[in-house]
């Protein structure tokens, strides 16, 4: 089975699934994830594998979007500092907490294999958590900082992993090395963000024909994500 037929395969999947947690009043998450479980006792099927570069451009950039889309701007400024605590502070303490112990229990695993994992699981996808707690009533608040820190987490994991996977090429690591590299990604991610964002919201605002402004979103979302890959 190619990817693109997995892909689509998948996405009939999902979708049939929200359809059915919707008619069930049920959050979607958790019949996901049962749906998930129960397709794994199904004799028979092929099995299921994606390269990561798959992932990364096609599920990847389209949450993303979606998630910065619909988060509240103010929302983010009040939680501000708990959304950076957990989205970068955070993520950092579980990239080298998971590194240090795997180093403890890895023979001979040197920095750089070990942060690739600890970037790897570091990042918390609070989607799940969000869904659930909304249809319980969660406090606004609690539901803001969760959304603000699914939507951040995920690029600070990347740089993070980025990093890693170069120093474990290069069999090793040294601050004096990446740091310039680290300090250049944050900065050039904020400013070509923000400019992206700019000329996005121009662009779109000009655009009065609706199929035109969803070919527009659509080559946008993957435009942005391929440029900064690039870059």
């Amino acid at each position: 089975m190619s990817s693109i037929e997995l892909v689509l395969g998948l996405l009939v999947a999902v979708t049939a699934l929200a359809l059915l947690a919707g008619r069930l009043s049920v959050p979607y998450p958790i019949l996901l994830v049962l749906g998930g479980l129960g397709l794994g006792f199904v004799p028979g099927l092929p099995p299921v594998s994606l390269a990561p570069d798959v992932v990364f451009l096609v599920f990847l950039p389209p949450l993303l979007q979606a998630a910065g889309w619909y988060t509240s701007v103010q929302d983010l400024k009040t939680n501000r500092r708990p959304i950076a605590l957990l989205s970068v502070g955070l993520v950092l303490f579980s990239t080298f907490a998971v590194a240090a112990v795997a180093q403890a229990v890895i023979p001979g695993l040197g920095w750089g294999p070990a942060l690739v994992l600890g970037a790897i699981v570091s990042p918390t996808d609070a989607v799940a958590a969000t869904a659930i707690m909304e249809r319980l009533g969660a406090p606004h608040r609690l539901v803001a900082i969760l959304e603000g820190e699914s939507l951040l987490n995920d690029a600070s994991a990347l740089l993070i992993y980025r990093i890693a996977v170069g120093a474990a090429a290069l069999h090793h690591f040294a601050w004096s090395k990446f740091a310039p590299s680290i300090v250049l990604a944050l900065a050039g991610s904020v400013v070509a963000g923000y400019l992206a964002a700019r000329i996005w919201t121009w662009v779109t605002g000009h655009v009065r024909d609706v199929p035109t402004a969803i070919i527009l979103q659509f080559v946008t979302t993957f435009a942005v994500w391929i440029f900064a890959e690039t870059v």
